[in-house]
Order: structure tokens, then C-alpha cells, then sequence
């Protein structure tokens, strides 16, 4: 029953986002289809085969060794903080970033990351026949998060119709950092994780495909690649991405501390006037009905319904330090779906970021082609990430 549930949960994702795009006729039904046979066998292949175990293993134990470089540099600084048992979440968790902000960065200079996108999104437009810019752009912001990937395509989203730069907004709600994974993998599963980023990728394709279909000319149809007058010096290179990484640190520490103070003086607000009210009892009963369509029921369900609004609300890293305090009490296929559903960026304050980053690198006349459609960016992003946490629950039972 769980399992019929699940999958009508992604039939009714699917519905919704059709009958929310305002130019049905264009929606190009083969590419999604051709998206969603993809996601199936490629989540078959990380989650039911032991080759897939493997890569995912493999690419954890990567990240685990990355972490671990990045805590002999924080252990130099700080080794009374870190000889603790129980490390800070601040050190455990973020400081990291600086270090891995700095290792992508030299994949990138010397052009092995830019490699890999490359050829990975000229492989996803052969199969699902949508534009190469769209496709390269999905592979790019799930590695360089959804800012830094608009700023290398900054030359190029100069020249695009409004239209299309909308696509760009709406895909950019369901992006990640490669910088940011490590943080993830101290609070929840690896194997979610890493199953996440490429299903968000697909899905950020097919749901933009469907909220914003847009018919692209093969003159239109190309890849901005950095002249290499563009690039620094290599010294000049890692030293910045240091700098990136800190103020990433500091950022992300100013959000998870206002937004929790919010939300604690928010549930006061609301506990004063109804007794026991809160903002997570609102959300997990506006959430629920897409929590029992992720084939969950009863506890479960509301737990993760809570989830969903947290993320929402406030950001990710919110919700898994809730869910990292009960991950050992919830059944697998619960933690799947939870892990997989907040592995995003798709929040409120995202939205705000995407505005600001269109406002800067083109002008503040295209940036309101954001501003106006602020509820697709939220639809969307909600929507690419229960369309993930869908496809990894039929395959955790």
C-alpha cells in the first residue's frame, strides 16, 4: 500500500507542476519521460546493485578523506576544540567548507571540474533533448552552488531572453555546493546524499521544462566557456577561494543562528496565543498530505511533514541538525526520503540569493523577471525535491 502511495506521490507532483505551468502546450513530454526512465535506473544502479553501493562508498569515503585534511588545519588552530569528543557543529560541520571551497577551486584551475561538467551536461542533453546551456548549467551548480555557477555563466545569461533567464532562476532552488557536502555528511547518511545530487540535478531540468517550457534555436544553443585571460594566478586563486570559504562559514553561522532565534520567538508569539502552537505543528500539518505521499504514515509522516517546513522556513542545515538527534529511532525508508527531500538549497532565502546574484552580474531591470515570479522558484524547488525523495523511496523499503 506504502509503495502504490509512493508512487502516486510522484504522478501527483508531476500533475500539479502541469496544471501550475502557464504554457501547457509547450511542455515536451518526451524529455520528461525520458528524464524520469533515467532517474529510475540510475537510483536502481546507487541503491540495489553492489557496483552502485560501491561508487557511493567510494565517493563518500573521498569526501570522509577530505573532511579529514580539512580538520588537521583546524586541529592547528584550535586543537583544544578539537581533542573534545564532541566537536562543535560550528567546527565540525563549517569550518570544513574552507578547506573544500579551496580543493574544487583547484580542480577548476586547472580545468578538471569544468571537464567534467562539460562533458557530463553535454550527455544529459543528448539524452533528455533539452538545451546544452540548461543541462551544462544543472551538472555546474550542483558542484559550484547556485551563485557561483550563475557568475561563470554571467557573459552568456547577458545575451538570453527574459524568458529564458527564468529557467535559470527556477532551476537554481534545487542546487547544492560540492563545498557544502561535507557539512551535510557530519549530520545525515552519505548514500542519500550523493543519490540526491544527481536526481535534484534531472529534476531541476524536467520540473523547469514543465513550470517554464521554452523553445531554444540552435544558434541559441551554446556553452560560455572562460577565456583564460579570465583566470588569476594560482597563488591568487587559492588564496581567494580561502577567503570565499570563510565568509561562506560566517554566512552560513549567521543564518542557522537567526533563523533558529526567529523560529523560537515565532513559536513564543504562537504559543502565547494558542497554547502548544508552533511553527512546525502549522507546517507538518500543511506538509502532510505530500508526506504521506512519500509512502510514510502516521508518526513518520507528521515528523517529516515538520521537516519539510523547517526547510522551508528556515534552511536545510535547520532541519537535518533535527533530524540527525532521531535519525537512529526512524524506519530506513523514513530516513531516505527525509535525507534525500532536504539535500537542496530550496528555501525562502534562496530566493533571495538568486535575486541578488541577478541583480549584480546583469541589472536590476532583468533581475525583476525573479522577483515576479518568486512563487515558481518556491514551487519548484519544494517540487524537485519531493520528486527525489520519491524516486530514492521506492528503492528503500
Amino acid at each position: 500500500m506504502y509503495f502504490l502511495l509512493n508512487v502516486l506521490g510522484v504522478l501527483v507532483v508531476l500533475g500539479l507542476i502541469y496544471l501550475c505551468s502557464p504554457n501547457k502546450r509547450n511542455v515536451k513530454w518526451k524529455s520528461i519521460l525520458t528524464l524520469l526512465i533515467v532517474e529510475l535506473l540510475m537510483t536502481w544502479f546507487m541503491l540495489s546493485t553492489k557496483i552502485g553501493t560501491w561508487v557511493i562508498n567510494q565517493i563518500a569515503s573521498f569526501f570522509t578523506w577530505l573532511i579529514t585534511c580539512a580538520n588537521e588545519g583546524i586541529s592547528f588552530v584550535f586543537p583544544s576544540v578539537m581533542a573534545n569528543e564532541q566537536v562543535d557543529f560550528f567546527f565540525s560541520a563549517l569550518m570544513p567548507i574552507i578547506f573544500i571551497v579551496t580543493f574544487f577551486d583547484i580542480l577548476t584551475y586547472f580545468g578538471i571540474l569544468t571537464w567534467l561538467i562539460d562533458k557530463v551536461g553535454w550527455l544529459i542533453s543528448k539524452v533528455s533533448g533539452l538545451p546544452k546551456l540548461e543541462s551544462f548549467f544543472s551538472i555546474q551548480m550542483m558542484f559550484l552552488g547556485n551563485t557561483e555557477a550563475l557568475a561563470v555563466l554571467r557573459y552568456q545569461l547577458a545575451t538570453l531572453r527574459e524568458q529564458r533567464l527564468l529557467t535559470f532562476g527556477i532551476m537554481s532552488m534545487s542546487s547544492i555546493s560540492g563545498s557544502i557536502i561535507g557539512a551535510y555528511l557530519s549530520m545525515v547518511p552519505a548514500t542519500y546524499v550523493f543519490a540526491a545530487i544527481p536526481l535534484n540535478c534531472l529534476n531541476a531540468l524536467l520540473i523547469a521544462n514543465m513550470l517554464n517550457p521554452v523553445d531554444v534555436s540552435k544558434e541559441e544553443d551554446i556553452v560560455y566557456v572562460p577565456a583564460k585571460h579570465e583566470r588569476k594566478d594560482f597563488f591568487s586563486t587559492i588564496s581567494n577561494s580561502m577567503l570565499v570559504g570563510i565568509r561562506m562559514v560566517i554566512v552560513i553561522t549567521a543564518m542557522v543562528i537567526g533563523y533558529v532565534a526567529l523560529t523560537a520567538s515565532i513559536n513564543g508569539i504562537l504559543g502565547f496565543i494558542v497554547e502548544g502552537l508552533s511553527v512546525q505543528k502549522i507546517f507538518s500539518v500543511v506538509f502532510s498530505p505530500f508526506a504521506y505521499l512519500l509512502g510514510l504514515s502516521g508518526k513518520d509522516a507528521m515528523y517529516v511533514a515538520q521537516l519539510m517546513g523547517i526547510k522551508l522556513a528556515t534552511n536545510e542545515f535547520v532541519a537535518m541538525l533535527d533530524l540527525k538527534d532521531k535519525i537512529s529511532g526512524l524506519a530506513p525508508h523514513t530516513v531516505a526520503v527525509a535525507v534525500t527531500f532536504l539535500t537542496s538549497f530550496a528555501n525562502f532565502s534562496t530566493v533571495g540569493m538568486i535575486y541578488g546574484t541577478f541583480n549584480s552580474i546583469l541589472s536590476e531591470e532583468k533581475s525583476h523577471i525573479i522577483g515576479r515570479n518568486f512563487w515558481k522558484l518556491l514551487v519548484s524547488g519544494m517540487a524537485v525535491s519531493l520528486l527525489s525523495a520519491m524516486v530514492v523511496g521506492l528503492f528503500i523499503w
